[in-house]
């Protein structure tokens, strides 16, 4: 299924609004909107285009057709970076010669490759709020985003129990949270009812209009930054993990609070995959037809969770836009960085790929890593209460 596919129908609140609609709210509240599409400049860093080589495959053209663009003209519009409302690429066919063979799954993704406006139909524009009062707890410190799926609700309830609940630490650094979701597909349970339900009691829930699926997430990360520039563009700080991994925020904020002025306006931190390349193997999970990408893949940080500066947030949406989307979010997301000029950082309490066995149910190994992946609901539960215990003894 397309990611053109949206829910059963629902009826629009102010928040319920497309990512067009909130760009054109923000415009008008800021008092400088107008009726043309508003230019986006955008610069490529020399290290990403030389990266990415010019090859008959499809998302290399598309690439350096931007960079074409950007040479010519130095901006891009809105108009130019998405279709709105989303429509099908019926060439697509045409335009990459073994189309025919490729898995169902990239070809229910390529032909709305270019669809980046969704509905947000679960908003919290209160999030990052300043609280009454001024003084340093006006800003967020941190924002945590999880990605979650819609019928993950153990998962969700796990993590605000345990290391994902909200809290002010020490100074009034103030930490939010939120989960990134999208929408069921046809043939699921329709859960919106019960998600609608969730958000009145936790108010932690995003959620676009969008079908959450594998390919998707980068489609999720997109329009999170939007979401991000237009509802808490102060954070200092952004984590975003999956809703399978175990997190320490105590030593998460220890480390940010440790960084330099330097560090901290450039960080983009985690576990860093170095000199990978595309899975060519079709039974695979992250199979890349060579006719579809043809390159190396850029230092990126392991999906599971990674850190990186609020500084960023805008440029970042930016050149977010200006990139074609990519099946696979986390090597889109250091290809973005890579555009930015931005170096990864390796943290080597970021565990993205687990620990030793021997370490895996051990409270004191999990008490000073940052994050591990994977934990379930259970075993999470388990080590955070352990962790905490007056009787652990490390």
């Amino acid at each position: 299924m397309s990611p053109s596919w949206s829910p059963k129908p629902y009826t629009k609140t102010p928040h319920e609004m497309s990512t067009a609609e909130v760009l054109m709210q923000a415009r008008i509240t800021s008092g400088n909107y107008n009726k043309s599409s508003l230019p986006i400049k955008v610069t490529i860093s020399a290290e990403f285009r030389k990266n990415i080589p010019v090859n008959n495959a499809y998302w290399n053209q598309r690439l350096h057709q931007v960079f074409e663009q950007l040479d010519r003209e130095a901006v891009l519009t809105s108009k130019q970076l998405s279709t709105f409302p989303c429509l099908s690429n019926l060439n697509i066919p045409k335009e990459i010669s073994d189309f025919d063979s490729y898995p169902l799954i990239y070809k229910n993704f390529l032909p709305t490759i270019d669809c980046r406006e969704f509905p947000i139909i679960i908003n919290q524009p209160q999030k990052c709020a300043p609280l009454q009062g001024g003084g340093h707890t006006n800003r967020t410190f941190l924002l945590v985003a999880i990605k979650s799926l819609p019928k993950h609700f153990e998962e969700r309830q796990t993590i605000r129990e345990t290391w994902g609940r909200e809290q002010v630490f020490d100074g009034g650094l103030r930490v939010h949270s939120v989960f990134l979701l999208g929408s069921t597909g046809e043939n699921d349970p329709d859960l919106q009812l019960l998600l609608n339900y969730e958000s009145s009691l936790f108010g932690d829930l995003l959620q676009w209009g969008f079908q959450d699926t594998f390919f998707n997430l980068t489609l999720k990360d997109n329009l999170f930054l939007l979401w991000t520039t237009m509802f808490c563009p102060d954070a200092q700080f952004i984590f975003k993990g999956d809703d399978d991994v175990f997190a320490n925020p105590k030593q998460i904020v220890s480390y940010l609070r440790s960084l330099d002025a330097e560090q901290a306006s450039k960080l983009y931190a985690g576990q860093i995959v170095t000199q990978a390349s595309p899975i060519r193997d079709p039974k695979s999970k992250y199979y890349v037809p060579k006719t579809f990408y043809d390159g190396p893949y850029p230092p990126y940080a392991g999906g599971g969770g990674y850190l990186f500066s609020g500084a960023l947030i805008k440029p970042l949406y930016h050149i977010s836009q200006a990139l074609p989307l990519y099946p696979i979010d986390d090597v889109y997301t250091g290809m973005c960085f890579q555009a930015l000029g931005v170096t990864p950082l390796r943290h080597e309490q970021f565990q993205t790929f687990d620990i030793w066995e021997k370490d895996r149910q051990d409270p004191c190994v999990h008490s000073k890593i940052l994050l591990v992946h994977r934990r379930s609901p259970q075993q999470t539960k388990q080590l955070w209460n352990a962790i905490h215990s007056h009787e652990l003894k490390c």
